[in-house]
């Protein structure tokens, strides 16, 4: 039963020992994560963090990896290339005396990200296993089901979603996003992100929303773990995160925070600071297209895939239109 006196994500988590919060979209999402971490430590709970890599992995040495398409990133990582979302993330985190090992997650298609998720499960459980996994997608284009006209970047996003969905062994599988009107830039039309909320709500599969307080220990952690992040990647900051942590500030429209933008014009707003979250599987369960994905390896075959599903759209149904 769920309460006002307590958001659903954190009622479905409340009799989780220990969980694994992951970056589902790649590049710096799993700092969307980090306040959701930072919370269910302080309430006395194991947290790992892990991440779907856009990194150069395959420059790292082999006693960092677990297995193929996971390894292990510590503050003194060595790899090739500045851009390094999970070691800049664990330098921070040992910064402020917290766990400082950030799981990296290959980019690769549904069946291997799925063998890497349990080599990863494997090697943190032991007698206590994860009862948690928590999704985490800076922005909202996960949530898209796949006839709206925009889909945003959902590549990873869905070979992320696909592969948890299949861990059926992990009692509590929940997704969160952080971060909503960002994906605008990328084509999506966010009337279709609530309506696609609205029927999560009638299937039970929507968990509410709730904001992320500059006030807050959560909140003033996460704005520091970003100033920290665009201070080691000045040349490739985190459009995203910067986008969420000018409205956790209480910035407002086109807030300017890096050279990467200064060709677009952008809309901050206090929505931006907000979670939606959603149980996992109700989400995959309302995907058209994600059973498709199944039997990937390859990123570029969940491109395909996606691409010739659309093309059979019009043969099916009109892609839903709803005005911005």
């Amino acid at each position: 039963m769920f309460s006002l006196h307590e958001p659903a994500l954190f009622t479905r988590l409340r009799d989780a020992r220990r969980v694994l919060i992951a970056g589902a979209g790649g590049g710096f999402d799993v700092y969307a994560g980090l306040p959701l971490a930072l919370a269910l430590r302080a309430s006395g709970k194991e947290v790992h963090l892990a991440n779907l890599s856009f990194a150069d992995l395959y420059g790292l040495d082999l006693d960092v990896w677990l297995d193929h398409d996971v390894a292990a990133i510590r503050p003194d990582t060595t790899a090739r290339g500045d851009y390094f979302p999970e070691r800049t993330l664990a330098q921070w985190l040992e910064l402020q005396g917290l766990p400082s090992t950030v799981y990296a997650l290959s980019r690769t298609g549904v069946q291997p990200l799925r063998a890497a998720y349990r080599a990863l499960l494997d090697h943190l459980g032991g007698t206590d296993p994860v009862d948690a996994i928590v999704l985490v997608d800076g922005g909202t284009d996960i949530l898209m089901r796949g006839d709206e006209n925009g889909l945003g970047t959902p590549e990873e996003d869905m070979a992320s979603l696909a592969a948890v969905n299949g861990l059926h062994e992990v009692p509590h599988r929940l997704v969160a996003c952080l971060g909503f009107g960002i994906d605008a830039y990328h084509g999506v039309n966010h009337a279709l992100v609530l309506e696609n909320l609205a029927a999560l709500e009638r299937d039970g599969a929507y968990l509410g929303a709730f904001s992320l307080p500059r006030t807050s220990r959560e909140g003033a952690l996460y704005l520091e773990a970003v100033a920290h992040a665009h201070a080691c990647t000045p040349d490739h900051p985190s459009i995203v995160n910067g986008s969420i942590a000018a409205a956790v500030r209480g910035d407002f429209g086109n807030v300017q925070f890096t050279e990467r933008t200064k060709h677009s014009e952008l809309f901050v707003n206090p929505l931006m600071s907000l979670y939606f979250c959603v149980d996992a599987p109700g989400l995959a369960r309302r995907n058209l297209y994600l059973d498709r994905l199944e039997q990937t390896h390859l990123t570029r075959q969940i491109s395909t895939i996606i691409e010739e599903f659309r093309d059979e759209l019009p043969r099916q149904r009109p892609p839903r239109t709803i005005p911005h």
